[in-house]
């Protein structure tokens, strides 16, 4: 009797205890998917939840359906489920990132010279609307829009989310617009072309009483666009009494500086890199 009584006490003691069973996520989660998962037993039992950002604690009665919440598997990663009552058991479970829906949009420099080869970059970043990073392979779709002439359009793949693209600035100096789209998410940017060195650097010289008037032509590019002001300009004289040298500042389009030159002198003039004409002076003229 003693020994039927002890076993029958281990029966009611264990029918009172909550049994947990083993869960069974679905392997991947779309980010912002809310699912379900189904318990066997019967009791209450502690259900957790730990993902990349955040994590869940609730208790639940065994036997019903588990339920996760879109909201609690927005970001993308790798989650933890947990069930326990009189043990506990886990499993793992990704959340992929959604559907392309926003454009991060890098533009580099801010200012180019014109008719640059590989002077632009552009670097995209594809995200969904939950800011997690898409790593699955997305068309990234960058267009130029020009000062004049039409739009310029080139696609790139992106690769672990990341798009990048390099470019030639266009001839024309002024704004250029460059726009990611990905979808039907844009992001623009504006980078600032401005003139290039200076091409057919010419000069002309008068005669004054102190010496040699020294100007240039417009100087402008060798597509046409002028030099900023404030551009340097070198003019150097060479006569008897030797070398002279004077830098002198573009205005409004022109560089003139006067020089002091007795009699027949040689004069040159350089702006950066670019080397203009020579020219030679007399003593009368």
């Amino acid at each position: 009797m003693m020994k039927l009584a002890k076993i029958s006490l281990a029966v009611l003691v264990l029918s009172g205890l909550a049994l947990a069973a083993d869960l069974h996520p679905p392997a991947q989660v779309v980010a912002g998917n809310g699912f379900s998962m189904p318990t066997t037993g019967s009791g209450d039992a502690t259900f957790y939840l730990i993902g990349p950002s955040s994590a869940i604690k609730k208790t639940i009665r065994l036997g019903t359906d588990v339920a996760v919440d879109p909201t609690d598997v927005e970001t993308a990663g790798k989650y933890v489920v947990s069930l326990c009552a009189s043990e506990c058991s886990s499993a793992t479970f990704y959340v992929t990132a959604a559907s392309p829906d926003q454009v991060s949009f890098m533009l580099h420099p801010s200012r180019v010279p014109v008719s640059a080869p590989n002077a632009i970059n552009g670097t995209a970043f594809v995200f969904d609307k939950f800011h997690n990073l898409v790593l699955s392979p997305t068309t990234v779709d960058f267009q130029v829009v020009q000062k004049s002439g039409p739009p310029l359009n080139h696609s790139v793949k992106a690769v672990h989310g990341v798009a990048w693209m390099r470019m030639a600035s266009t001839p024309k100096e002024g704004p250029v617009k460059v726009i990611a789209t990905v979808q039907s998410a844009t992001e623009p940017r504006v980078i600032q072309q401005v003139a290039s060195d200076a091409c057919h650097l010419r000069i002309k010289a008068t005669r004054t009483t102190k010496g040699v008037l020294v100007e240039t032509d417009p100087v402008r590019d060798c597509s046409g666009n002028a030099i900023p002001d404030g551009t340097i300009v070198s003019f150097t004289s060479t006569d008897a009494k030797g070398k002279t040298t004077v830098d002198a500042p573009i205005k409004k389009g022109i560089a003139r500086a006067e020089l002091p030159v007795a009699g027949t002198a040689r004069i040159s003039v350089a702006s950066g890199v670019v080397i203009g004409n020579e020219i030679t002076v007399g003593g009368q003229s």
